[in-house]
């Protein structure tokens, strides 16, 4: 394997390469690989057990919208590397590169916005209805895409956390704290000394992924600093609470444009439904999958 490129978002600590390979026999190339590697500069030992928990959790996991576990190993200086199925690019990435070009003022298509979010929902109701399992972190940056839009993966499982049958945090053997990216946290999390995590954490981030595409931009960016994302492993997370919930907007929905066209009518409803303050009237990842199944024929969607 020869290393090609350094892509996606990577954790701190962690970096990822893509990974071009040959067969051993006939030379022939074979589909590419993302691997997760640990940097030798970090010694911390929970950033090792974080790689180690997205191993344990990818390779329960099998689903066409949900990235592929390939091998979960150690290089030759120790180090732990998971290897991921890979894709083009991510979804973030894709974002940044359309607000330069357009200077921030093109969004994606409604066309194009429906096929991520009907794809990136599937996974989810797959992850929360079958696999009982909460992302904990959606955002663009851990949604993985080719160039074309034609294949949606969710990735960056570190921060998942088990659900029960009902869709709430499975505190029966452990008792893992949502951590998540503060600008993509719901207000359940953000606002309570308790908050009663469930799936509909993953909707509401899911609704802000949607806004990303509308607008080009990160929610409330004005009130994000350099130590912002709460994957931070070196502060505790009521400080951060603390901090940021003094005179910031984190937790709240992110103003949106009037001047969107009516095609991105049905794309705006699903982003208030998704951003609904109260986390148990915002609609489940199954319910979504159902709207966009009857609002467009999602089969006839020009790609």
């Amino acid at each position: 394997m020869n290393k090609v490129d350094n892509f996606y978002c990577p954790l701190l600590g962690v970096v990822v390469y893509k990974f071009e390979r040959r067969s051993s026999t006939d030379s022939k190339i074979l589909t590419p690989w993302a691997v997760k590697i640990l940097q030798n500069k970090w010694s911390d030992t929970s950033i090792e057990e974080h790689l180690y928990f997205e191993a344990e959790v990818l390779r329960q996991l099998d689903h066409s919208n949900v990235v592929g576990f390939k091998a979960f190993v150690k290089g030759e200086d120790g180090q732990p590397c998971l290897a991921m199925e890979a894709l083009d690019t991510s979804l973030g990435h894709k974002i940044e590169e359309r607000r330069k070009k357009y200077l921030g003022k093109k969004p994606f298509s409604a066309n194009d916005i429906i096929i991520v979010g009907f794809e990136t929902i599937k996974g989810l109701e797959y992850l929360h209805h079958n696999a009982h399992i909460l992302h904990g972190d959606i955002k663009s940056w851990n949604i993985l895409v080719t160039n074309d839009l034609n294949t949606i993966k969710l990735c960056d499982f570190g921060n998942s956390l088990p659900l029960t049958e009902s869709l709430e945090q499975d505190t029966s053997t452990c008792n893992y704290i949502y951590t998540g990216t503060w600008p993509w946290n719901p207000p359940e999390v953000i606002f309570e000394n308790r908050p009663a995590v469930t799936s509909a954490a993953d909707i509401w981030s899911y609704g802000l992924v949607l806004w990303e595409m509308l607008t080009l931009s990160t929610p409330h960016l004005e009130n994000i600093s350099v130590d912002s994302s709460s994957s931070d492993e070196f502060a505790s997370i009521n400080t951060r609470r603390q901090k940021w919930t003094r005179n910031c907007k984190f937790g709240t929905r992110p103003a949106i444009s009037n001047g969107l066209g009516e095609d991105y009518q049905k794309v705006l409803e699903i982003f208030f439904a998704c951003t609904t303050n109260c986390y148990l009237l915002r609609p489940s990842a199954k319910a979504l999958v159902n709207s966009y199944e009857h609002f467009a024929d999602v089969d006839k969607i020009v790609r």
